[in-house]
């Protein structure tokens, strides 16, 4: 399968991606480590998004797409992926579109991992997160196992100085404002799935398990939350 998978910060997305990419044998590729990898090997799109990441601008969507399109080309690719943080504007998704259409493949499934704007700040104020992996954890719902370091790489744990109340408002209305269109685009492809976030981790990953063998239904290029996401209280 070829998913794509969304959540505002806090939703526990990056927790269900995991869970996704072991259960289905499949990579999970974000943009912003393909950008690292290509810089890192200095390849010729990484050196042309370098400038731009050294100036502190954001790389062109063109570099962007050529790295994806040359990234899910590869034979791991072959049996599906799932696609984290991308596309983030519906141009995006148009121009990934068009760019799945050349490779031959098209989207299964597009996961949204939905909580309450209210339940988001909660999670994310006192939330710790290792510098190392940028796996995340919480002290009341989802705690290290060792104190304050990471369950996986064993590095001492931090919390972010933008996980406050106030900041997490912030970074909740912008990734909303930015991806309520994109996932209005991909309804009318009846391959959004929402999934309720607020509960506890396994039931979460059940009802993705569901979500990826549900057939496409009559009612699905609707939103039961589109609407009162859209303003913070």
């Amino acid at each position: 399968m070829n998913l794509l998978i969304f959540g505002a910060p806090g939703s526990g997305k990056g927790t269900q991606a995991e869970f996704i990419k072991e259960r289905l044998g499949i990579p999970q590729i974000a943009t912003g480590d393909i950008l690292r990898s290509e810089k890192r090997r200095q390849t010729e799109l990484g050196v042309q998004a370098q400038k731009y990441m050294d100036a502190g601008k954001l790389v062109p969507d063109d570099l962007v797409i050529a790295m994806l399109q040359k990234r899910l080309a590869e034979p791991d690719c072959s049996a599906g992926f799932l696609l984290d943080g991308f596309p983030r504007t519906v141009v995006q998704a148009q121009v990934l579109d068009r760019m799945m259409l050349g490779l031959r493949k098209q989207f299964d499934r597009a996961l949204y991992l939905y909580v309450p704007p209210e339940k988001l700040v909660e999670r994310l104020s006192g939330r710790l997160t290792c510098p190392e992996c940028g796996r995340t954890y919480h002290p009341k719902s989802k705690p290290p196992r060792n104190d304050s370091v990471c369950d996986f790489d064993g590095t001492e744990l931090y919390q972010r100085e933008d996980d406050t109340p106030e900041t997490a408002r912030t970074r909740i209305q912008v990734y909303l404002d930015d991806t309520l269109p994109v996932l209005d685009y991909y309804r009318s492809g009846n391959i959004v799935r929402e999934i309720d976030g607020d509960r506890p981790i396994e039931e979460v990953k059940s009802a993705i398990l569901e979500a990826l063998n549900s057939p496409p239904a009559a009612d699905a290029a609707t939103s039961p939350h589109g609407g009162e996401e859209k303003v913070l209280l």
